[in-house]
C-alpha cells in the first residue's frame, strides 16, 4: 500500500472549503469535483465522526458500485479521515473476501489549513500499485476543479 499526497491552494477560508468539498451545504459541490473521478460521483450517509458512508456511481453498464466506508474522524474546516471498509458493486456491499482484502483499511484524508491567502487542502490517498499512476493523473484536476468551485 502506498500513501499519495496532493495539495491545492484556494483562496477561501478553510470553512468554506470544507463545506464546498465535502457538499455539506448542497451536495451538487461534492459532484461536481468528484466528476473527475466519475462523472455521476455521490455520496450516501453522513460525514460525522463513525458514520457509514457510501461513495458511488453509475458503472457503464447501469449498475450502482464505487465504496464501503466509515468516516473515522472529522474536526469540521480541519481533518476529515475515511476509512475504506469495502466495495459496491451492482447495489451489493461487499465487506470481506478478496475483492476488498488488498486495500481494506485503506485511509483518504482531507486536510484544511488556513494560509494567509486562504487555505491549503491536501488530500492523502491510501492506494494499492495498481492505481497509483491514475490517481497522480486525477487528483491534481479534481483538485483544479475543487479550487474553482470554491474560489
Amino acid at each position: 500500500m502506498k500513501k499519495l499526497s496532493y495539495t491545492q491552494e484556494i483562496s477561501a477560508s478553510p470553512e468554506r472549503v470544507y463545506d464546498l468539498m465535502l457538499g455539506l451545504s448542497d451536495k451538487r459541490t461534492y459532484e461536481q469535483w468528484c466528476a473527475t473521478f466519475n462523472p455521476t460521483s455521490t455520496w450516501e450517509g453522513g460525514w460525522n465522526t463513525g458514520d457509514k458512508i457510501l461513495f458511488i456511481g453509475i458503472s457503464e453498464d447501469g449498475s450502482k458500485g464505487g465504496m464501503v466506508a466509515r468516516i473515522a474522524e472529522n474536526d469540521p474546516g480541519k481533518y476529515v479521515s475515511i476509512e475504506h471498509c469495502g466495495i459496491m458493486e451492482n447495489g451489493v456491499e461487499i465487506t470481506e473476501g478478496e475483492k476488498v482484502d488488498s486495500w481494506k483499511g485503506a485511509h483518504e484524508n482531507y486536510r484544511f489549513e488556513a494560509t494567509a491567502n486562504g487555505t491549503r487542502v491536501t488530500a492523502e490517498v491510501d492506494t494499492v500499485d495498481e492505481y497509483a499512476s491514475y490517481f497522480d493523473e486525477t487528483w491534481p484536476k479534481a483538485l483544479d476543479e475543487l479550487k474553482k468551485i470554491c474560489e
